[in-house]
C-alpha cells in the first residue's frame, strides 16, 4: 500500500509531534512542586504514574506513526 506524499508527511509530523509535546510535559511533571506529581515525602503518586504511563505510549505510538510516515516518504522519494 502506497500512502501519498500529504498523508505521509503528516504522518511524519504527528510523530514528531508527539515526541516534543511529550517530552516537555513530562520535563514539566518531574519538576512539579504544586503537589500532584509527588507527595510530602517525595514519593511519586498516582497522578504522576497515570501521565507517565500515557506519556510512554504517546511516545510509541508516535515513533509508529512517524516511521510509517517517514518510511513512506522514503519510498515515494525513490519512485520518482
Amino acid at each position: 500500500m502506497k500512502l501519498s506524499r500529504p498523508v505521509s508527511w503528516f504522518l511524519l509530523a504527528f510523530g514528531v509531534w508527539s515526541w516534543v509535546i511529550w517530552v516537555t510535559f513530562i520535563k514539566n511533571l518531574w519538576k512539579d512542586a504544586s503537589g500532584l506529581a509527588f507527595d510530602d515525602a517525595g514519593d511519586p503518586t498516582g497522578y504522576f504514574w497515570v501521565h507517565l504511563l500515557l506519556a510512554v505510549t504517546s511516545f510509541v505510538l508516535g515513533t509508529v506513526v512517524g516511521g510509517i510516515g517517514f518510511r513512506s516518504l522514503r519510498v515515494l522519494r525513490r519512485t520518482l
